[in-house]
């Protein structure tokens, strides 16, 4: 069911659902995002046979059909949200059509149908546990309503599990690159040193940038500044969280220096971004 907002006094079309009954997905009106912790299934998924094992996760549009065959011992947990909650600014008092709000796009390429997105992204060992912890705190989230920015805190938690899978299955291949790239994706909000994606990549400065600047047009630590930058992007545009906390999201110890980062990079600062951002999004 909806969540209450007691502290705006509205509805929120989300649901946490701890213990996951996979047999009434996907549900109606709702995108669903699905971990599965234990066990494993086998079924039709949109006239495609899956079987997936966990750790696994499921997105799941509300057009998809899922018929599930067989499964043993599954232990589930699920997130549903109707497109709208997906919109920034919905009870802005300069947008009061909704179709007008900005809206998170992060990872929609998940909830759409090809060949390459089958409805059960690609995960890796390193990532599970890191999205899983974001889920986990979704989740409580949802049940807790902490504080008033609560709604902010989950799509915060939304754009970041998002954009990881995302991330992931644009190539599943283990070049040196891509194992730096994953990396990035699985660790930017913490402290990186150079060293740590030498490390990774098993190179020295030099060879790493140049696979770096072949494929990215960029040096390894430029595409994590771009990155974090990217992320704190849609933070901007899409929660009301405060510079400091976005900074501290997104890898950057000191807001001051975020701040100088962003506005040399982006040519505005954060504070200016968002409003152009969240204006420019209305209508695209």
């Amino acid at each position: 069911m909806p969540q209450f907002d007691r502290y705006k006094n509205r509805l929120v079309n989300i649901e946490f659902a701890p213990v996951e009954d996979l047999s009434h997905l996907p549900y109606p009106d709702r995108l669903s995002l699905v971990f599965v912790t234990s066990g494993s299934m086998r079924g039709i998924l949109n006239e495609r046979p899956i079987s997936v094992a966990a750790p696994c996760i499921l997105c799941l549009a509300e057009e998809d059909e899922l018929k599930i065959a067989e499964e043993q011992n599954v232990a589930a947990q699920s997130f549903h949200f109707q497109r709208e909650f997906l919109n920034s600014v919905p009870d802005s008092e300069t947008q009061r059509d909704l179709r007008m709000a900005p809206r998170i796009r992060t990872g929609l390429s998940l909830f759409q149908r090809d060949d390459a997105h089958t409805g059960v992204p690609y995960i890796t060992e390193k990532a599970y546990p890191l999205l899983f912890e974001w889920f986990f705190v979704l989740g409580t989230e949802v049940q807790a309503q902490s504080d008033e920015r609560w709604r902010c805190r989950i799509k915060k938690y939304l754009i970041q599990i998002l954009g990881m899978l995302e991330d992931l299955n644009r190539s599943s291949e283990q070049s040196p690159v891509d194992l730096v790239l994953e990396y990035i994706h699985t660790n930017y909000f913490r402290k990186i040193a150079l060293e740590d994606l030498t490390k990774c990549a098993h190179l020295n400065r030099v060879s790493l940038n140049k696979l770096f600047q072949e494929r990215c047009g960029t040096t390894a630590m430029g595409y994590l500044l771009t990155h974090r930058l990217k992320v704190a992007g849609d933070l901007l545009t899409h929660t009301d969280m405060n510079l400091n906390d976005i900074a501290r999201a997104t890898g950057f110890e000191y807001d001051t220096y975020f701040i100088k980062q962003f506005t040399s990079k982006r040519g505005l600062s954060p504070t200016a971004y968002r409003v152009a951002s969240r204006k420019l999004a209305a209508f695209l």
